[in-house]
């Protein structure tokens, strides 16, 4: 009889690439992995992989078996969920989480695992959208809320916000009457987001239409240094007033009224990859997307 952790073996050497990476993520040795390999290759009377001085790779049939081997681990969570309550979800997610998120409503999310889930251990990690889809399609990360959605293979996508931009700036910041001109606007540096996001280039974009050649713009991923940079008054802030609550309450900040077409939205998603280890990923983030729907009924955000 084929013993089912050969096949959950046999599973992630295929989707990880290689006998080490397998290991690490069922905590077991390489060899205890060749050996499991080689028992399912007898059981089967098949070789399911070509091994070279490069590494391994699939055969043909190895690749027409994995998908039946990834059906019979779905099957085997499914009757594991079905079998008992989710208060009893256990185990660590890698969760990789934009910055934005970080200032809005991810302490809440937090708070209810914690009080839902107490066996369910998180691991928080805050990058840049860019880093979080790469860790995440190389399975460094098991959910990430970034700004997607996300259109490679086997990943799946669940909506959570819409947070608006605008432009700020301090007072300090001596801008003239409103409504003001992006020409005017393009007389200070525009402190945003870092050069490879959509709003950095929407800016850059919409400032150039206006008539600006070369504007003068200072891109940060991290948040707390646009807005330093803003409360300073070096120069303008494109970036989402719903992590400005206090600034703006008290009048450290202020949204200007900006002659020019809306800009595009932060458009965050939670994404992870399809496979028998998604009901957590997905239980988390259905739980994030409810949270996100309700902070957005009480903070409602206003461009």
């Amino acid at each position: 009889m084929i013993d089912l952790r050969n096949i959950e073996t046999f599973f992630w050497v295929a989707t990880l690439g290689g006998f080490r990476a397998a290991a690490e993520k069922l905590n077991a040795t390489q060899p205890a992995i060749s050996q499991r390999i080689a028992s399912l290759e007898s059981d089967l009377g098949i070789r399911l992989f070509d091994r070279d001085v490069r590494g391994i790779k699939l055969t043909g049939k190895g690749q027409e078996l994995l998908s039946h081997a990834e059906r019979m681990l779905q099957l085997r969570r499914d009757m594991q969920e079905a079998a008992r309550a989710k208060s009893v979800m256990s185990g660590t997610l890698r969760l990789g989480v934009s910055e934005t998120i970080v200032h809005t409503w991810l302490p809440t999310l937090m708070e209810y695992l914690h009080d839902t889930y107490p066996a369910l251990m998180v691991e928080i990690q805050v990058d840049t959208t860019t880093v979080l889809k790469t860790q995440l399609a190389s399975r460094q990360i098991d959910l990430a809320f970034l700004l997607g959605p996300m259109e490679e293979p086997r990943i799946e996508n669940l909506y959570l916000c819409n947070y608006p931009l605008s432009w700020v700036a301090s007072p300090k910041l001596k801008v003239g009457r409103q409504p003001i001109s992006l020409k005017r606007l393009g007389e200070w540096p525009v402190i945003t987001y870092s050069s490879t996001t959509d709003p950095h280039r929407a800016v850059r974009q919409l400032l150039q239409q206006a008539g600006v050649d070369a504007p003068r713009m200072y891109g940060s991923s991290a948040l707390s240094v646009i807005v330093r940079m803003a409360l300073d008054g070096i120069g303008t802030a494109v970036i989402a007033p719903v992590i400005l609550r206090k600034e703006l309450t008290q009048g450290e900040l202020r949204v200007l009224d900006v002659k020019a077409p809306a800009l595009p939205p932060l458009h965050y998603t939670a994404c992870w990859m399809q496979g028998p280890d998604s009901q957590v990923p997905r239980t988390v983030a259905e739980a994030a997307q409810h949270i996100a729907r309700e902070e957005a009924l009480r903070y409602p955000a206003k461009p």
